[in-house]
């Protein structure tokens, strides 16, 4: 395989190690009420305070809840993402290590995006199900196998159009932002420190601009991937009623758990969990784009 193939695997399962307890709080906020039990009221996700983030870690594996399938996945990921963004900007005639156009960043970084929806949409499928669950011993490995019993390789692949439409948007502003204040900030002068500072925080900066741009997408897309765990919407007449009964459940699309969401909680349910996400996108996005380039030149140089 070629560097920027290992170089990605590697920059992405290290993310997913260091991000996945703040992003199981993104999820759960996302994901909305939790579910009903024993014909209860839905009761509202706990609120992302230093006191309510307690009720997000249940247990130290919690911590942990959902990475495997994310370690895994995401470094396969990643490393279909940076090699596809790395040959499109080639066939597009600029160059993966100095690109001079930023619209040709953009339009690779969004290509790069679209192609790794073979690996996200799965990946995340499990993920989001893996963290919003309630039953104590379900991990990723049991959630897939179930999906998979159930609903076969279709299964998986649910939630796959919202997933690729974030991926193409987020990806092409995450290297777009990436290249930009790395070109405006480096110089062929810096240190060796000055260079790694300054990775780091073009990382982290591409990071949260890459998250604030796709977010009431990425919240779409949890609300798809999950509602089969959530109190199910349906409309009778006039009044909007809860359906927890086996074998009534519907799916309903990206647009519609979009309306719903909205006429019930208004517009700021598309950016709940947007703080703690921002934060996390820094963390995880500025020590990925130090390992990556970090390997990149390791194993040029080998």
């Amino acid at each position: 395989m070629s560097a920027d193939f290992w170089a990605g695997y590697v920059s992405g399962a290290v993310g997913i190690i260091i991000g996945n307890p703040l992003d199981l709080v993104k999820t759960r906020l996302q994901a909305g009420p939790k579910p009903v039990h024993d014909g209860g009221p839905a009761t509202s996700a706990p609120v992302a305070t230093p006191r309510g983030l307690q009720g997000h870690f249940e247990n130290a594996g919690t911590l942990v809840r959902g990475a495997t399938a994310p370690i895994l996945g995401y470094g396969a990921l990643n490393a279909l993402l940076f090699m596809t963004y790395n040959r499109t900007l080639t066939l597009l005639g600029d160059s993966p290590t100095a690109p001079n156009s930023f619209a040709k960043v953009f339009l690779a970084g969004a290509t790069g995006g679209f192609a790794s929806f073979v690996v996200s949409a799965p990946t995340e499928l499990i993920k989001c199900r893996a963290q919003v669950t309630t039953e104590r011993h379900a991990t990723s490995w049991s959630i897939a196998k179930q999906i998979w019993m159930k609903d076969g390789l279709r299964g998986l692949y649910y939630g796959g159009g919202i997933t690729s439409i974030r991926d193409a948007v987020g990806y092409g502003f995450y290297f777009w932002s990436y290249e930009w204040t790395k070109q405006a900030w480096t110089s062929p002068v810096d240190t060796d420190r000055e260079t790694a500072f300054k990775v780091l925080m073009c990382g982290g900066l591409a990071g949260i601009i890459t998250w604030a741009s796709i977010f009431p997408l990425d919240v779409i897309k949890t609300r798809v991937q999950t509602q089969m765990l959530q109190p199910e919407p349906v409309r009778r007449g006039e009044q909007q009623t809860l359906l927890h009964a086996e074998g009534r459940r519907s799916h309903l699309g990206a647009i519609q758990i979009a309306r719903h969401a909205y006429q019930n909680e208004g517009a700021g349910v598309f950016f709940r969990g947007l703080g703690i996400c921002s934060v996390r996108a820094f963390i995880v996005n500025a020590v990925q784009w130090a390992v990556y380039e970090w390997m990149m030149r390791l194993l040029q140089q080998s």
